[in-house]
């Protein structure tokens, strides 16, 4: 019981926190402790308001459980890229296409990878809904590819970006990808992403609506919180990848892997429970929420504002991210995995993390 209490208090505290160094940061000096402190507060934070859409997302019930999760995440995700685009200068035109492909590639290889490999540690085989992973890949595909691989191939543009017209239709072929895929996530087909043999509430009994309401309120408080600091950080993870001498995409990898971690961690935690399916939920509906929600709105902002969105991929990133779909493809296409599909995407993620830092 103890135990609970405290893990309230502790996630109830950290928005506050977190709103309050932001708002009195600039007043502390400068140096290694605040950016010790920002970087501790910004984990808090992040872990906080993950604690908090779960609790909203218990509240509602599988799928929109992991669907508002999902959403969460990529809201941090895109507050946080916008507002270092908006802030830096052209060399940031490639930050959202960065953080994207290394959103891709962290779920798809990194945490769906791990998923399995620890799962199939615990139970040797583990099963999903083969509709629901089919489903989640038919939408994955065509938006991945349409919106950073296509850019590089038009021809009233030159490749990687596009101009204002194309832009604009991509962005809305995005969001009507991802809005296809909810509605059938949560109306049409809502049972091809629930635990399959299983009752959707059978751990616990739901929060009740104050408690929902709350941890609502205090969610909206810990997203603020979270890009404030994250921005407030930008500027130092910027220079330490510029000291050690690795290309400029990997601040794409380090705010993909920030915003991306507590979701990973409660996916590995539900396939080391056998909810292999939850974790796919969690996994797939996350990089699905990354793109359709990231384009659009980076798409709008720049069509408004008249700059360029680089969006098309190198040819290495290309062909990374085209083996890790084909890959994906394989690995899900029988509704059952272990442990050598796990290391299969971990390797490849082991991959893709050398060629970014050592290109």
């Amino acid at each position: 019981m103890k135990a609970g209490v405290h893990a309230i208090h502790w996630t109830t505290l950290a928005p506050f926190v977190g709103a309050g160094l932001l708002l009195g940061a600039e007043r502390l000096p400068a140096g290694v402790p605040l950016t010790l402190g920002l970087v501790l507060v910004l984990a808090a934070t992040v872990f906080a308001a993950v604690h908090h859409a779960e609790v909203v997302a218990h509240r509602v019930g599988e799928p929109f459980g992991t669907l508002l999760l999902a959403v969460a995440v990529t809201v941090i995700e895109v507050a946080l890229v916008v507002s270092m685009m908006l802030g830096g200068g052209p060399e940031k035109a490639s930050l959202a296409r960065d953080t994207v492909f290394s959103a891709i590639m962290i779920v798809c290889n990194g945490i769906v990878g791990l998923c399995l490999l620890l799962g199939g540690l615990r139970h040797r085989v583990q099963g999903f809904q083969l509709h629901g992973a089919n489903a989640a890949l038919g939408v994955l595909v065509p938006l991945a590819v349409l919106t950073l691989i296509l850019p590089n191939y038009m021809l009233s543009a030159p490749g990687p970006a596009l101009d204002t017209t194309q832009l604009a239709f991509v962005g809305l072929v995005s969001l009507a990808f991802y809005g296809v895929f909810v509605f059938v996530q949560t109306v049409r087909h809502r049972d091809y992403f629930l635990v399959p043999g299983s009752d959707e509430d059978e751990h616990a009994a739901p929060p009740g609506g104050w408690a929902a309401l709350a941890s609502a309120m205090l969610l909206m408080l810990a997203l603020v919180a979270v890009v404030g600091l994250a921005k407030l950080l930008s500027p130092t993870v910027e220079a330490g990848v510029a000291q050690i001498g690795a290309p400029a995409s990997v601040v794409g990898i380090v705010i993909a892997a920030l915003v991306l971690m507590p979701e990973g961690l409660a996916a590995v935690r539900a396939a080391r429970a056998d909810r292999l399916q939850t974790s796919l939920n969690l996994a797939l509906g996350s990089v699905l929420a990354s793109i359709g929600l990231t384009i659009p709105v980076l798409a709008a902002i720049h069509v408004v504002l008249g700059q360029t969105l680089v969006l098309g991929l190198t040819e290495r990133d290309a062909i990374l991210l085209v083996l890790t779909l084909f890959v994906s493809t394989m690995t899900l296409a029988t509704g059952r995995t272990t442990v050598l599909q796990g290391m299969v995407h971990l390797l490849l993620f082991a991959v893709f993390l050398f060629l970014s830092v050592l290109p």
